[in-house]
């Protein structure tokens, strides 16, 4: 089983932008897709929304209505997956998490088939 680790969470006014980044370490089978997911205030762990999402061995990527032309998902040739986050909204509130699925998906933003999960990095967008 490997790890997931966030950072770059950070507070920012309405309209700014952030970086994430998420280091994958340990998943010696590989995975076949990872993804940040969201966790907005007062919502439960099941209630987590899939914001982004990005195939391992292709790089197609998903992204969910509420992001579309604002955020974007990249990775590097190492271990690494951003989440670039453009024209922040006060909505875009809550604690963002990386999520790696070991295998295809009709539904990619279904986070039960996410089986990895990182601690966590918050976002706050307040004026």
């Amino acid at each position: 089983q490997g790890q997931l680790v966030e950072s770059g969470g950070n507070s920012v006014q309405p309209g700014g932008s952030l970086t994430l980044s998420c280091v994958a370490s340990g998943f010696t089978s590989g995975y076949y897709a990872i993804g940040w997911f969201r966790q907005a205030p007062g919502k439960k762990r099941e209630e987590r929304e899939g914001v982004a999402i990005i195939n391992h061995s292709d790089g197609r990527t998903y992204y969910s209505e509420s992001v579309t032309g604002r955020f974007t998902i990249s990775r590097d040739n190492a271990n690494t997956v951003y989440l670039l986050m453009n024209t922040l909204k006060p909505e875009d509130t809550g604690v963002y998490y990386c999520a790696t699925r070991s295998y295809h998906s009709d539904y990619p933003f279904f986070t039960y088939e996410y089986d990895t999960w990182g601690p966590g990095t918050q976002v706050t967008v307040s004026s």
